[in-house]
């Protein structure tokens, strides 16, 4: 917790406005949220090696596509992804389950991750909220 206070701090400075909302811990279970659920920690993107592969959903992954995995939220949940470093937004509709690297909140496709501008870098702190189920 005092690590996402510090980080906050940080963000402070930025031009990126994030309204207060309730929140959640990362990696807290957030299948009971309802339509204002917000969740805040890091996101990293998956694209070739997956590409072509099933997903928890059942749908064939396409790295191209605005897709995301994430631990617990329900499948087929639409998200507004923002990146609070340069606070692009996009949304994106969970078809798989992840991120299975500790600390990380959501694995985007290939292409969500390029409309955040953090392909080259990996990760980045991003804000979750749901947008429709």
């Amino acid at each position: 917790m005092a690590a996402l206070l510090g980080i906050g701090m940080l963000w402070g400075c930025a031009a990126v406005r994030v309204e207060p909302r309730p929140s959640m811990e990362p990696g807290s279970d957030g299948a009971s949220a309802g339509a204002d659920h917000v969740q805040v920690g890091l996101a990293s993107w998956y694209g070739e090696f997956h590409h072509g592969r099933q997903t928890a959903s059942g749908e064939v992954f396409d790295m191209t596509g605005l897709t995301a995995a994430h631990r617990t939220l329900p499948l087929g949940t639409r998200l507004r992804v923002t990146n609070l470093e340069n606070g692009r937004i996009v949304r994106v509709r969970v078809n798989d389950r992840g991120p299975y690297v500790t600390g990380r909140i959501l694995d985007l496709s290939h292409e969500a991750a390029r409309l955040l501008d953090m392909v080259e870098r990996g990760v980045a702190p991003v804000r979750l909220d749901i947008v429709g189920p």
